[in-house]
């Protein structure tokens, strides 16, 4: 048998199947097109779902289940989109009976997209054979997800595992929650580049400056990597003042959950060790459980964009 996994994301919409291993077989695409009338977005998510049928070369039957990743508060049990501030058109919406009369596939889940890709790398990645796992992203916020026993957590009302909203920094950088001081806002891709360029502002000698003029032409969130690696101490101030409060919020993690493996994903976790070590210095001198004989492994996630889909499609188990 064969599984479906759908990553609805504000701007892309990403299909896959997916054999009882976690193994992705085939992916394909399209832009979400989030301001358009929800039923326009359910044509084109069938319609993947179709392509990706046809282009396997699977027979329907042979597919057993597909799961849907939704980004905001998505009820498992009801099948409701609740509320998502990236999809305004899925207020209220059951895009798991929808997806039934489109697709004819009888059974289909739903889960938040965050706690999908956490699903994803228990099943299939960083954490694979672990019964508790914590996954965290770094991209435009601070996403993440939980599995505890093998279950993904999600809260009472489905609100829960919203990682990224724990306050670090008491009336701090205001946040799109409403909030000040969130973790998103001091260790998510956009508050390391809001930080790299506050430091580029204050040293006009910055090797930054002559990364940024040598790559894309404006920051991101390779800018200081880059320039470290090169010598500037500019750039270093920037990356141990964001290790801080990266370590902050993972050593607040584990502290809480204690789970085999925290993984970290995102855009930035492509810098591996040179993100991750230092960040594991100060967990091993802060974590409560330091005295512990077992200790959380902290790694980089295994499964990049896939591990939505991948998650998805093995919400079944």
């Amino acid at each position: 048998m064969y599984y479906i996994g759908i990553d609805l994301g504000g701007t892309n919409i990403a299909c896959g199947i997916v054999d009882v291993n976690g193994k992705l077989l085939l992916k394909k695409s399209c832009k979400t097109g989030a301001d358009r009338p929800v039923e326009d977005i359910m044509t084109d998510m069938a319609k993947l779902v179709e392509e990706v049928i046809a282009e396997s070369g699977f027979p329907k039957e042979k597919i057993a289940f597909l799961g849907v990743a939704a980004p905001g508060i998505a009820n498992s049990d009801s099948g409701v989109i609740e509320y998502s501030c990236n999809l305004p058109s899925f207020l209220k919406f059951n895009i798991v009976e929808d997806l039934k009369k489109r697709t004819g596939i009888a059974r289909i889940g739903l889960e938040n997209d965050a706690n999908c890709a956490a699903k994803g790398e228990a099943e299939a990645g960083a954490a694979k054979g672990c019964k508790s796992s914590v996954f965290i992203t770094l991209g435009t916020g601070v996403g993440g997800g939980v599995i505890l026993d093998g279950k993904v957590f999600h809260g009472f009302n489905f609100a829960g595992a919203e990682l990224g909203h724990v306050v670090i920094e008491s009336d701090g950088v205001p946040c799109s929650c409403g909030r000040k001081g969130c973790w998103e806002s001091y260790s998510s891709a956009t508050a390391l580049c809001r930080m790299t360029e506050e430091e580029m502002n204050q040293n006009p000698e910055s090797l930054m400056w002559q990364v940024v003029r040598e790559g894309k032409g404006y920051v991101n969130g390779r800018t200081a990597f880059d320039a470290m690696r090169m010598g500037d101490e500019s750039a270093k101030k920037v990356l141990e003042k964001f290790t801080r409060y990266l370590a902050i919020g993972i050593t607040n993690m584990v502290n809480i959950f204690q789970p085999e493996i925290l993984s970290v994903g995102g855009g930035i976790s492509a810098e591996g060790e040179t993100l991750l070590a230092p960040v594991r210095e100060i967990l091993e001198r802060e974590q409560y459980s330091r005295n512990c004989e077992k200790k959380t492994v902290l790694k980089k996630a295994e499964l990049g964009n896939d591990a939505g889909i991948i998650g998805a499609a093995l919400l079944w188990r």
